[in-house]
């Protein structure tokens, strides 16, 4: 287990290289922190009709 041991997370590292022992996660790198919600965008009321005279 080391820096050239391309089956641990140090010889992942070491390399440069991913894979199971290093994967790209995209989850937050705090356990039990919830993930960001992203909003939907707000709908912009009609614009009111102008009264004729």
């Amino acid at each position: 287990m080391g820096k050239g041991d391309r089956k641990t997370r140090r010889g992942k590292t070491y390399r440069g290289s991913y894979g199971n022992s290093r994967a790209h996660s995209l989850q937050p790198a705090v356990a039990g922190a919830k993930a960001t919600v992203t909003k939907p965008a707000a709908a912009k009321k009609a614009a009111p009709k102008k009264k004729s005279a």
